[in-house]
């Protein structure tokens, strides 16, 4: 999930697809970058979930009833009509869900939906359904980009696969906010306010973007909450003719996948929950974990870095801790002088942008390379160039000026799901120092970013809970030790709540575990995808 890192996400996408990375972990930032405390926040043992800050674990959400109402029966029961589209060999339809499910019959929204069919005929399994995170990723782009070739050979003969850009989201009656000269302004805005001036400047900023989207999106930002979302996949689910849903969902994905098995527990298939967010936690917390989250990755980058001759952070053999006081500096320099960057649109590096682009490349160790490179451009030759770059990919920006709609979906499901971080700049600024504390790099600038919400034209919907899903089968939740942006206490607190859970550790580094570069990990979900049998208790991977 994420929200504008300037940072800010909510695990998230969460979405952060870096060029040249492997596309597989793409979801995106929770609610603060866009939208973790990891390993220096003591973990929870499973069946002892987190609490939210206020210390109250909330009540559990509850199963839908099981007969679906006569005022849905059009819905579940419409016949899909599938086109050729996009990539060859794909399949793509509009299905119709209810704009509101309190009121079936007071509008619809259309949401777009493409699969691949299954390669082989002999032991075919249904659907698999597949979602990156976010809030706000393209599932549809996912799918034929990368899912429907990227997963395994065995997997692909078996499934159908299947992806549908949720409400408000890419093809799906997409929330619209700001044009790109506006989202230029945005993500180039100063978030740690050194004064009264750079505050409000700040202020006002998250206010126009919210202002823009109420403008714009009125109809939808009552409806794009993750529980709407998990209600149009049960409709899928149903027009595809599958009894159960098969589900692999990613970071974001892991709360839209859980809040459907909380809410349709018996008709949970093979659910694979992959960099899992835990719904028990408020803002505040959540953003306050993922900060320590993005700090424990930095580290391990760091200890990376001094190993390497072309470290521009510190020199080979330098202690780690040098890493971070040197970009802590060069942030500070570049908030009084940004670089410039050979952007046709004459955008220079400031700060909010560099940070932007170091905590993209937290995402996957992959992307490091590229990150030192970046860095010892801007930092020996001034050249912002490569720092750009990053921001604008973990923003989705083309070299056209035009954004995708990600940032501006993340904020509107961030801001409809919980009810705002802070409501307002004073109680920013008490909580600097647990956000510096837990990052010393990136906690003032996630702090900041942490109010968006604030401002938001719509009041929240949902509150912190925990899932249950008292009742369905067996669903495999995956976390990784040093994962940036969905900590991995997040992933045991959600196996400790979800009856049915079995936890899948990933000893490494980088958001999400399955298809990128572990065997022991793609072995333990390929055989459960395949032949529902979980992993063993206690399963630990490197």
């Amino acid at each position: 999930m994420r929200t504008r890192p300037s940072p800010r996400t909510r695990g998230s996408r969460r979405a952060h697809r870096i060029r040249g990375t492997r596309p597989r972990a793409t979801a995106r930032l929770t609610a603060t970058l866009l939208g973790a405390a990891a390993l220096l926040v003591s973990a929870c043992s499973p069946g002892n979930p987190a609490a939210p800050s206020g210390g109250t674990v909330q009540a559990a959400l509850a199963a839908l009833p099981r007969t679906t109402p006569a005022a849905l029966t059009p819905y579940y029961s419409q016949r899909l009509r599938w086109r050729e589209c996009g990539v060859p060999g794909f399949e793509c339809a509009t299905m119709r869900a209810p704009l509101d499910y309190a009121s079936p019959d007071a509008g619809t929204v259309r949401l777009a939906v493409a699969r691949k069919k299954a390669t082989g005929t002999a032991g075919r399994l249904g659907s698999l359904l597949v979602n990156p995170g976010g809030p706000g990723g393209s599932a549809v782009d996912y799918l034929q980009q990368y899912a429907a070739l990227g997963y395994p050979a065995r997997i692909r003969a078996r499934y159908d696969m299947v992806a549908m850009d949720p409400r408000g989201v890419a093809r799906s009656e997409p929330v619209k906010c700001l044009d790109g000269r506006q989202m230029d302004a945005y993500t180039q805005t100063d978030t740690t306010p050194d004064d009264q001036r750079e505050r409000d400047a700040l202020v006002a900023a998250d206010r126009r973007f919210a202002e823009s989207c109420g403008a714009h999106s009125a109809r939808l930002l009552r409806h794009v909450s993750t529980v709407e979302a998990a209600r149009d996949m049960d409709i899928l689910r149903s027009v595809l003719g599958d009894r159960r849903l098969n589900y692999v969902g990613a970071s974001y994905g892991t709360f839209l996948g859980a809040t459907y098995a909380g809410l349709f527990p018996e008709r949970v298939g093979r659910m694979v929950l992959d960099g899992a967010m835990d719904p028990s936690l408020d803002a505040r917390r959540m953003n306050l974990d993922q900060t320590a989250g993005f700090e424990t990755a930095f580290q391990a980058f760091a200890r990376d870095c001094v190993r390497r001759s072309d470290c521009p952070l510190g020199g080979r053999g330098a202690p780690p801790a040098r890493v971070g006081d040197r970009l802590r500096a060069f942030f500070r320099e570049l908030d009084a002088r940004p670089l410039p960057s050979g952007d046709a649109d004459g955008r220079r590096l400031g700060e909010s942008l560099a940070t932007t682009g170091v905590i993209a490349s937290m995402y996957d160790e992959g992307t490091w390379p590229q990150l030192r490179e970046a860095l010892t451009s801007a930092i020996k030759e001034h050249n912002g160039a490569g720092l750009l770059s990053l921001a604008d990919t973990y923003y989705e920006r083309d070299a056209d000026g035009h954004y995708s709609n990600l940032m501006m979906a993340n904020a509107a499901v961030n801001c409809l799901d919980l009810p705002s971080a802070f409501s307002g700049p004073e109680e920013v600024e008490k909580a600097l120092p647990a956000f510096e504390k837990a990052s010393p790099v990136f906690g003032p600038g996630l702090a900041w970013a942490s109010l968006n919400c604030a401002y938001w034209p719509v009041r929240a919907t949902g509150e912190p809970h925990r899932i249950e899903a008292k009742g369905a089968a067996p669903i495999v939740v995956v976390g990784t030790l040093r994962d940036p942006a969905t900590p991995y206490r997040w992933a045991r607190s959600l196996a400790g709540q979800l009856s049915s859970a079995r936890l899948l550790t990933y000893a490494g580094d980088g958001h999400t575990a399955y298809g990128r570069g572990s065997g022991c990990i793609d072995t333990a979900i390929d055989t459960y995808l395949l032949r529902g049998t979980p992993p063993s208790p206690g399963k630990r991977c490197s």
